[in-house]
């Protein structure tokens, strides 16, 4: 058994929720972008308050760290390692790409057939990307792609591919491969601690130092 709280403020959509064996009792959502900061700390005390649940009685907390906002994963970077630090709990990282692909399997949507495509959008015409079959094996490595007509070329001649995330709509404006759909996904907390227990079940060969894990930004950070 184990009880794992997980922050994800990687994207527009902030969450929190504490989840026994993969399966959330509570969760907390943010919408607006610019409270990520204000919302974390109150949301887990709400959440594990309506849980009956003390904070040290969780096994480990676990983060979505990328990529996405730089912003937003510096925020909940600094909230899962401060707690981890204070409580002595093992850290998890979640790949926020990887998260988006666990969601649409988890709707049961989409054929087993189908390769997966989350996309986030990293401005102007480029996205964080990668591409993932149904048992979440790597066919493209996260990556930032400035997006042409040609994208995903190698992939779509030869397989259908979904589409999703708040990237999409930029590649779906050029795209007209037949094999592309596009899918429009609820991103709730359920994908994030479905993979959060899977790690922690691989106990320590999984786990990551605080004093060392980085967000995974993907491209360069510019401050100005």
């Amino acid at each position: 058994m184990s009880l794992i709280l997980n922050i994800d403020t990687a994207t527009e959509i902030a969450q929190v929720s504490i989840a026994r064996d993969g399966v959330v009792l509570k969760d907390a959502i943010n919408k607006d972008a610019k409270e990520h900061a204000a919302f974390v700390q109150p949301a887990i005390k709400s959440i594990m308050d309506a849980a009956g649940i003390e904070l040290t009685a969780i096994d480990a907390i676990a983060v979505m760290a990328g990529p996405g906002s730089y912003t937003g994963l510096r925020v909940g970077m600094a909230s899962a390692k401060g707690l981890c630090y204070a409580l002595n709990k093992p850290l998890l990282a979640i790949n926020t790409l990887e998260s988006m692909a666990m969601a649409v399997i988890l709707t049961g949507d989409s054929s087993e057939k189908k390769l997966l495509c989350p996309m986030i959008d990293a401005r102007r015409s480029e996205v964080f990307t990668a591409i993932y079959d149904h048992s979440l094996n790597v066919l493209l490595a996260p990556e930032a792609l400035i997006l042409d007509e040609n994208s995903y070329a190698f992939f779509l001649d030869k397989h259908p591919v979904v589409f999703f995330g708040n990237g999409s709509e930029k590649w779906k404006a050029v795209c007209t491969h037949l094999n592309a759909e596009f899918q429009c996904v609820n991103i709730d907390s359920a994908a994030m601690a479905f993979l959060s227990f899977k790690k922690y079940s691989n106990k320590t060969s999984l786990f990551t130092d605080p004093a060392y894990l980085e967000p995974l930004y993907i491209k360069e950070f510019y401050s100005k």
